[in-house]
């Protein structure tokens, strides 16, 4: 089964309300995500600072986060903005694609937003890229954000792997 479904789809699924429709609060769970330090932790917790109407708790054991939000609006706000720090999840059990990579074979790939705070998120993007049929190399350390994949291989699966393990990432 694929892990995946279009963002758009997800948002699009949580917005659609008739209008003058009450909302309710909403709690979404968060798996399937890539929590192996209190970096990572910290990370996903800044990324919705300061947000209203919503409250985020990490689980680092369990490598879970759930949000409770006052309604769908402040979910989707507070979902967006972990994706937007490089996390990526599964949703209520439900996969989601983030993909935003182009489709077919490249040589090269710069790849950006991936929370990498530590060595452990480095193997972890790595061992992720070296799944890929075609990767011959990566620019990818610790604590960086941005790296470089080469080979001849397609850039959708690189996003796909990285997806896979809880990382969210934009192309360049």
């Amino acid at each position: 089964m694929r892990r995946f479904t279009t963002l758009a789809a997800a948002v699009l699924c949580l917005t659609q309300l008739p209008a003058g429709a009450v909302l309710a609060a909403e709690t979404m769970k968060l798996t399937d995500m890539h929590i192996c330090c209190g970096g990572c932790t910290k990370g996903i917790l800044k990324a919705v600072e300061g947000l209203t109407a919503v409250k985020v708790t990490v689980d680092q054991d369990a490598e879970e986060a759930t949000i409770v939000a006052d309604d769908k609006a402040a979910g989707i706000k507070a979902l967006k903005a972990i994706a937007a720090a490089g996390y990526h999840a599964s949703i209520d059990g439900k996969t989601i694609d983030m993909e935003n990579a182009p489709a077919g074979k490249v040589t090269r790939l710069t790849v950006s937003n991936a929370h990498n705070c530590c060595g452990a998120c480095t193997t972890a993007i790595k061992g992720a890229i070296k799944t890929v049929a075609g990767v011959e190399a990566d620019t990818c350390k610790p604590k960086q954000a941005e790296f470089v994949i080469e080979g001849n291989f397609e850039a959708k699966a690189v996003v796909e792997a990285l997806a896979k393990a809880g990382f969210h990432v934009s192309v360049k």
